[in-house]
């Protein structure tokens, strides 16, 4: 018995440990806001003779808004480190169950109902926000793989407290 529930507290450690890494880095990504509108309008080019125009066209658009928003009121990108903050802060909140998840089960039950919410919080500000739905299923697609390891991570710490080792 001992030796299952080792088992299993490992391979929690491992899934919310992978959650928490995912977490920090998706986080991170708000940080260099001009930078990857650059990459990202260097790999598509223009809309014209793009090998995806669409994409291509509103790749364009974001990068003449950053680039335009960061010349002329740079005080606009002040909430993304508070965005890249905020994950990380949500990160940290994973750490009693890293430690000890049969105590702390409720924080990974929070976690997957955070993944789920986020896809109807897209429905509704993608489409206020201008966003293509292609572009907000990108971001949907971040907590649909974030839920899995937290809901396998949940299910082995039941099966821990149903063998009894607490």
């Amino acid at each position: 018995m001992i030796c299952d529930t080792h088992i299993l507290r490992r391979r929690v450690r491992v899934l919310l440990g992978m959650f928490v890494v995912g977490l920090v880095l998706s986080g991170s990504t708000a940080v260099p806001i001009q930078a990857e509108p650059d990459f990202l309008h260097g790999m598509f080019g223009e809309a014209e003779g793009s090998w995806c125009p669409r994409v291509a066209g509103w790749i364009s658009f974001v990068h003449q808004g950053v680039t335009e928003a960061s010349d002329r009121y740079p005080f606009m990108f002040c909430g993304t480190d508070w965005l890249a903050f905020g994950h990380i802060v949500i990160a940290v909140a994973f750490i009693g169950p890293l430690r000890d998840p049969v105590r702390n089960i409720r924080v990974i039950e929070w976690g997957m109902v955070t993944c789920v919410l986020v896809i109807p919080a897209a429905m509704v500000c993608g489409p206020i926000g201008g966003i293509l739905f292609g572009w907000w299923l990108i971001d949907c697609s971040f907590d649909v793989v974030g839920i899995v390891p937290l809901y396998l991570a949940c299910g082995y710490t039941q099966r821990i407290l149903a063998i009894g080792d607490k």
